[in-house]
């Protein structure tokens, strides 16, 4: 049994491909609206950052069909403030994913933050957390929001059974973060079956590897394709046109800058200032249309979403 074709055997018997897909080959899943690619933008961090994406997206034509919001964390925001947030997104027809709040670096342990402990992951510790963070998603839905980033399988489970009984709306969606660190086809299978409606894998995977993860999953990919300096600080352009035609359904992901959530010069603070992430969201803007383009250059035949899709989390206030 130790004959690793004999083990590949055995992974395809399951729906996981044996090998990474060495040989690229082209995707045949799509969006719902029949395109192949579009545009993820994170770090939206408060509405006057959102008034500044919109108006750099508008200026330049370009859609802009996701927002990963409020990373500092939901729970940090006022009630109005989250209404105008839902009701600009509305209007600008984006989908808002957004960050709820207590999670596992705000609790009293340690263990996260040492050498050894980082290995752990990002996971909720015990029930009060669950309880808190399920408060802060409940309290977003009430506001309109209509979709959540998941750091953590046994929440994502606990959500998707809740809306199995009818207390959560159907119509939530739960992209899963690269914080929870999936990499392969498994992986990518089990968020599936849990209930994610979209997951990102670990920013730094090849190709093949990409593409063996796309064999086994239906979901959309959401592939960072410019990530912060803290995570190694790559930029993936001219890959996108083969990202597209391997992964499709995926998001491009944009996160430049020195770093998320942890360690120097983290954007996604409370502290960090309003007009500092608003210039940084027209940046993002501006990359992603770099990123369009060179798609459209060498790969015409792969679409881009219109504005607006019907599949999108667009929040209802």
């Amino acid at each position: 049994m130790r004959n690793l074709d004999n083990v590949s055997r055995l992974m395809e018997k399951c729906g996981i491909p044996g090998r990474d897909a060495y040989d690229l080959p082209t995707s045949p899943k799509r969006f719902p609206d029949g395109a192949w690619y579009r545009m993820e933008i994170s770090g939206v961090e408060r509405p006057q950052v959102l008034e500044a994406l919109i108006d750099e997206a508008q200026k330049r034509h370009m859609p802009i069909h996701r927002l990963i919001s409020v990373v500092m964390g939901a729970t940090l925001l006022d009630d109005a403030e989250l209404r105008d947030f839902a009701q600009m997104a509305a209007e600008a027809h984006m989908e808002v994913i957004l960050t709820p709040g207590p999670r596992s670096a705000w609790d009293v342990g340690r263990q996260l933050v040492t050498p050894e402990g980082a290995f752990s992951g990002l996971r909720f510790r015990g029930s009060d957390q669950l309880r808190a963070v399920i408060a802060d998603i409940m309290r977003a839905i009430e506001i309109g929001f209509r979709g959540f980033l998941c750091i953590d399988e046994g929440l994502l489970w606990l959500l998707q059974q809740m809306k199995r009984n009818g207390d959560i709306p159907e119509d939530v969606v739960f992209k899963v973060s690269i914080y929870a660190g999936h990499a392969s086809a498994a992986g990518g299978r089990l968020l599936q079956e849990l209930g994610a409606g979209t997951f990102n894998p670990i920013g730094d995977l090849s190709l093949p590897q990409l593409a063996s993860i796309r064999q086994a999953v239906d979901i959309p990919l959401d592939l960072h394709i410019y990530l912060t300096e803290s995570f190694g600080g790559f930029n993936r352009f001219y890959e996108a046109p083969e990202m597209v035609r391997v992964c499709a359904p995926c998001y491009f992901k944009m996160e430049p800058g020195p770093a998320c959530a942890a360690g120097p010069g983290a954007l996604y603070k409370p502290y960090v200032s309003p007009d500092m992430l608003a210039w940084w969201a027209r940046e993002k803007v501006k990359y992603c249309q770099i990123i369009h383009e060179i798609i459209q250059a060498n790969f015409p035949e792969g679409t881009m979403s219109a504005l607006g899709a019907a599949d999108l989390a667009i929040p209802r206030p």
